[in-house]
């Protein structure tokens, strides 16, 4: 059987406690916005990265941006991965999560040969859930949501997945090549390995493709490809919750909170 190759899609996020939006626009600002990399895209990484450890293979991460998002996906490839793939294009600015996918399922294409592609369960930034299915659809694969563990069967050609359920857990199989959305949180990731960070850093260990590489069709990208309109945009309210001082003397004090505590059963 020929090696196992893996791509792992990763997207960096901006910090949760900057995330703003352009008001004209209705896009993320990315200007003086502390970024990261998205939590779950580093739970998939790993697991990736625990087949390979098991099976060998290839680990090949592939991301959507702006070109600032090099240097922290060159982290990730200090972890254990084997090459970038960055789709950075003007053209690309704008797309919701149709044209996201149809962009990243043309990048899966351009690489070639794929036999098992893994996602975040969703973006710290959009949280819309949508970018694993929407890719299995635009690549015509089966797939496997929300896992926390995976195991290989490179004999039989398939991948099982487990994943929690209220009171238990299922295990579901699917036939390779297949499309996998690991859960937040379902392990820990590994931290970057030191010594191979220099060839992480090498120029070489990057490609940069463009919507003219990736032979996209321009009505399916961007904001051309883009269906979803944001209309509006309105903060929600906080909810305060409710105080109650007390005063006078330790006994009143006392006294009143007991008289609260039986009102409340």
């Amino acid at each position: 059987m020929s090696e196992l190759k893996m791509a792992v899609c990763m997207k960096v996020v901006p910090k949760p406690e900057e995330i703003r939006v352009d008001r004209a626009t209705m896009a993320l600002e990315r200007a003086g916005v502390r970024s990261e990399m998205n939590p779950p895209d580093m739970n998939a990484l790993e697991l990736a990265l625990r087949v390979k450890d098991q099976h060998g293979g290839q680990v090949n991460l592939l991301s959507m941006g702006p070109p600032f998002f090099d240097p922290y996906l060159r982290m990730m490839l200090a972890m254990g991965a084997d090459h970038i793939y960055l789709l950075s294009d003007r053209a690309l600015g704008g797309a919701d999560t149709l044209a996201t996918t149809y962009t990243l399922a043309q990048g899966i294409r351009k690489i070639g040969g794929v036999d098992l592609i893994f996602c975040g369960e969703e973006s710290s930034d959009g949280a819309t859930g949508q970018v694993p299915p929407g890719l299995a659809e635009w690549l015509e694969m089966p797939q496997l949501t929300l896992v926390d563990q995976l195991d290989y069967d490179p004999d039989r050609g398939v991948v099982r997945g487990r994943r929690e359920l209220h009171g238990g857990h299922q295990i579901a199989e699917v036939p390779v090549p297949a499309v996998i959305s690991v859960k937040t949180a379902a392990n820990e990731p590994r931290f970057m390995d030191y010594n191979i960070k220099p060839w992480a850093f090498e120029e070489q260990q990057l490609t940069i493709w463009s919507a003219e590489d990736l032979e996209a069709d321009a009505g399916l990208i961007g904001w051309d490809g883009s269906p979803t309109i944001v209309s509006g945009l309105d903060e929600a309210p906080t909810r305060e919750r409710k105080r109650i001082f007390l005063k006078g003397t330790d006994q009143e004090v006392i006294g009143r909170l007991v008289e609260i505590l039986d009102e409340g059963l």
